[in-house]
């Protein structure tokens, strides 16, 4: 059981500026989303960091009216719609105008579960936030919430850790053709909510 009030949000003076370090910084910290259908929450065990220069990332063409939100200063959503099937969330990284994000990956479920199963149509536990397309349709993020402040209270934000962190490994990034050798994946090891083959788990 989660005790809500050991969360707090995330002041942006204490996320890092670059986007490989937030990318490791965000593990164990928490990710909550307040909507009119309820309260959800879950610890990030699993991001990727896309930082400026990245041909995999969305920035690497430059600023566009659909990925401005990458260029905002670090500690703001970015959302887009993937594969015709999926949105996915990255955390803006860097400072402003300068275009890096973190892919949100894997969460493990920690509060609003019964929601989460109802938006996934699932009870698999494991399956709920496992992957960044689960990740969101558990949480009911999408296109509204692109460029929102998440270092400040409303309906998406970031939060302290719930509770003590693991190892925090990192691997090659997952499902990425551009720049696929780098480093790149972040994750608490061993835990058992994170997405990708076995092997990029231990």
């Amino acid at each position: 059981m989660v005790d809500n009030r050991s969360i707090v949000i995330l002041r942006r003076r204490d996320l890092p500026v670059d986007a490989e370090s937030l990318a490791g910084f965000l593990i164990g910290k928490s990710l909550v989303c307040e909507t009119a259908g309820g309260r959800v929450s879950g610890r990030i065990v699993e991001t990727e960091a896309y930082p400026p220069g990245d041909a995999a990332g969305h920035s690497f063409r430059g600023l566009t009216r659909s990925n401005h939100s990458l260029f905002l200063e670090r500690g703001h959503a970015y959302v887009y719609f993937a594969y015709g099937s999926s949105h996915m969330m990255n955390v803006s990284a860097e400072r402003a105008g300068v275009g890096a994000g973190v892919l949100l990956r894997a969460v493990e479920p920690l509060e609003g579960i019964p929601l989460m199963e109802r938006r996934r149509n699932t009870e698999k536990l494991h399956d709920l936030c496992r992957g960044p397309g689960r990740l969101t349709q558990s949480f009911g993020i999408d296109r509204s919430l692109d460029g929102l402040d998440l270092c400040k209270e409303g309906p998406l934000w970031l939060g302290s850790a719930a509770g003590p962190t693991g190892v925090v490994a990192r691997s090659v990034r997952i499902g990425i053709t551009r720049e696929k050798e780098r480093l790149l994946r972040f994750y608490e090891r061993g835990n058992p909510y994170l997405s990708g083959p076995l092997r990029l788990r231990a």
